[in-house]
C-alpha cells in the first residue's frame, strides 16, 4: 500500500510541475477550456483516493468525470483545429 501511495504521490507532483511547463509553451487561446480540464483532474484525483464508494456514488462520479475530461479534451482539439482555420483579427480590439 505504501508503495502505492507514493507512485501515486510522484505522479501528482510530476503533473503539477508538467502544468505549468506545458502551458508556457503554447499561445493558449483556451485558458478557461485547459483550466476546466486541470480541474476535472485534480477531482479524478480527490475521487480515486476517498475511501469506501459511498453506495456506488464515488464509482458513479469517477466515471462521470472520465467522460468530462474526454469531452473537455475534444473540445480543445476542436478548438484548435477551428483556431487553425480562421482569422482572429476580429477578436482583437
Amino acid at each position: 500500500m505504501k508503495t502505492i501511495s507514493r507512485l501515486l504521490m510522484l505522479a501528482m507532483l510530476a503533473g503539477i510541475f508538467s502544468v505549468p511547463v506545458a502551458m508556457a509553451n503554447t499561445d493558449d487561446d483556451q485558458p478557461h477550456m485547459r483550466a476546466a480540464l486541470n480541474a476535472l483532474r485534480e477531482a479524478e484525483k480527490h475521487l480515486q483516493e476517498a475511501a469506501h464508494d459511498k453506495g456506488g456514488h464515488r464509482e458513479a462520479a469517477l466515471r462521470a468525470v472520465h467522460e468530462a475530461i474526454r469531452h473537455t479534451e475534444a473540445g480543445i482539439k476542436a478548438g484548435e483545429r477551428h483556431e487553425d482555420h480562421h482569422d482572429h483579427d476580429h477578436d482583437k480590439k
